[in-house]
């Protein structure tokens, strides 16, 4: 343990259960309370009337406003108070509070990286326990003696001879470079997505293209920042390509066709397709695979490689609007024109229906048990579903036909007996 720590902790000890604690402990809590006062009116006046592009960094002002806004007012009083007493339980305060303001500020930009999932709440754990127990380390005096005996470990390299605190600090070093390059290629890509003046796959594309190129800058300054020969990658980008020719055909023809797809527009985030037997909506574009939103509310994956190898029906290709069949009989003894005219007209009265084109009824043909009927319909929302659709109409259209006197006919045989 170093002098100044050891000084720390025995003048910590010596004014316990003394008025110079006590004179200590007013400080922090009067620091708290105004540190809490002062957060809550901050955040309350900047979220109401920040603009929207100053939110990413308003939020990470407001996660680490409540401990610095506290250190602060205990750096401003330490002087004060060292006049007449110690202050080593307020210096022990202030390293508190600064790994306090990290962490939260770390776990905010990890929470602006990473998707909600196990994965994030695994990452905040591991930071935060991480900082803690570094911490807990200095302060104790053992963080010294840690470092001495990781470089007590050595092993060696090739013909490099390294130890295992040399390895922690690489890795680290790598991980710090990749993390601050995903938050500035996230930064980008938010910013990128809400220029509506771009189009939407070209806005996704360039996106994909620009986090890859960020990554593998940062990868590149954290190997050289180590130390390490960046003429080594060579020899991985040649295994690599055997190991595209070999087993990872099907993964790279799969972002090959995401490019693709995004490129040459064929689909858009938003447009209704039928691929094999699913019908829905694009809900998301990846590099990789497509996420089709059903009807029903659930989503499917699908590969890249199938949108190219595979038909796919673009319902809203050209145009948004899609049209709507419903097949409908009446019986021969049933006004044929009348139940024509009812049938328009329900269509044309219902809210979802638009009125250019029109609705049609034609005449599909004379069946086995009546007169077979076809209504068209075009609808502007497809994504909507048309299941609701049709039984609105097919309800309007069985109380006009009751009214009317118009039957739907069912099968009928009729039995002749021969020779009784």
């Amino acid at each position: 343990m170093n002098q100044e720590t050891q000084l720390l902790w025995q003048e910590i000890s010596a004014d316990f259960l003394t008025e110079t604690a006590l004179w200590q402990l007013l400080v922090i809590m009067i620091a708290g309370v105004v540190a809490w006062v002062i957060n809550g009116a901050l955040r309350a006046y900047v979220m109401r009337s920040a603009p929207e592009k100053w939110k990413l960094g308003i939020g990470g002002v407001n996660r680490v406003l409540f401990p610095l806004t506290m250190l602060i007012f205990i750096l401003i009083s330490k002087p004060i108070l060292a006049y007449w007493q110690h202050t080593s339980l307020l210096h022990l305060t202030s390293r508190l509070l600064l790994a306090m303001a990290f962490i939260r500020l770390t776990v905010y930009a990890v929470r602006y990286i990473v998707a909600p999932g196990g994965l994030l709440k695994t990452l905040e754990n591991t930071i935060s326990g991480a900082i803690w127990t570094m911490l807990a380390l200095h302060l104790s005096g053992l963080l010294p003696q840690v470092f001495n005996a990781l470089e007590e470990i050595k092993f060696s390299v090739g013909k490099n001879p390294v130890n295992l605190l040399m390895v922690i600090q690489a890795i680290l070093t790598i991980l710090v470079t990749i993390f601050i390059s995903l938050w500035i290629s996230r930064v980008i890509e938010n910013r990128l997505m809400r220029a509506q003046n771009v189009n939407m796959n070209l806005r996704v594309v360039l996106s994909k293209l620009l986090r890859v190129f960020i990554l593998f800058i940062s990868i590149l300054i954290g190997l050289s920042a180590v130390g390490l020969d960046i003429t080594m990658l060579s020899v991985f980008g040649g295994a690599l390509g055997v190991g595209l020719g070999l087993g990872l055909q099907r993964i790279a023809s799969n972002y090959v066709s995401g490019f693709i797809i995004l490129l040459d527009k064929s689909m858009q985030i938003g447009d209704v397709v039928t691929i094999d037997n699913h019908y829905g909506v694009v809900n998301d574009l990846r590099t990789r695979y497509l996420v089709l939103r059903k009807l029903d509310g659930t989503q499917v994956v699908i590969p890249n490689e199938t949108l190219i190898s595979n038909p796919v029906i673009n319902h809203s290709f050209t145009e948004r609007k899609a049209r709507v069949q419903m097949p409908i009989q009446i019986s021969y003894d049933s006004p044929l024109e009348l139940a024509m005219q009812l049938i328009e007209d329900i269509a044309k009265s219902h809210a979802r229906v638009l009125a250019e084109p029109q609705p049609i009824v034609q005449i599909k043909g004379f069946g086995e048990n009546g007169i077979d009927l076809t209504l068209s319909v075009w609808i502007p929302d497809p994504e909507e579903g048309s299941a609701a659709l049709q039984s609105e109409i097919y309800l309007a259209i069985w109380r006009a036909f009751q009214a009317n006197g118009i039957a739907i006919p069912f099968p009928q045989r009729e039995v002749r007996m021969i020779g009784t």
